[in-house]
């Protein structure tokens, strides 16, 4: 009988774990942890914002790398042909000449690299920690 009863309890918490990892991983995209800017980063992509580069271009790096393991959430757009002897369409299209570059809902851009209370301003997404900035003060 207490092999039994030692047995359901080792199964019942078993399952209780695996219930947790599955919901864990269900909150982030294939079962990556969260990053601290993924809230962040999503608000973004939802406002329309979007970073374009070159994935050999120093300052789109850090960029990224500001950003942590949420980067990989970033509304980004490759500009750079795998050669790095031109630029993708889409990149003409946008008359992108520089990177990293910023085009948001509005039209307007931003060019170099850009500091993370500069795109909450421009999108109205709030920083981790703080509180949603107003758009009103933007340019």
């Amino acid at each position: 009988m207490k092999i039994f009863l030692w047995t359901l309890v080792v199964v019942v918490a078993g399952g209780g774990l695996l219930f947790a990892v599955k919901t864990i991983n269900k909150e982030s995209p294939k079962g990556i942890a969260a990053g601290r800017y993924d809230v962040f980063a999503q608000c973004l992509k939802d406002s329309e914002a979007v970073f374009y580069g070159a994935f050999w271009c120093s300052h789109c790096q850090e960029q990224k790398k500001a950003f942590g393991d949420s980067a990989r959430l970033l509304p980004y757009v490759e500009c750079s042909t795998a050669d790095m002897k031109g630029q993708t369409q889409i990149c003409k299209d946008k008359k992108i000449t520089g990177y990293p570059t910023w085009i948001f809902k509005d039209g307007s851009k931003l060019s170099g690299l850009v500091e993370m209370n500069e795109l909450s301003q421009k999108t109205g997404c709030a920083l981790p920690g703080g509180t949603a900035t107003s758009t009103s003060s933007a340019p």
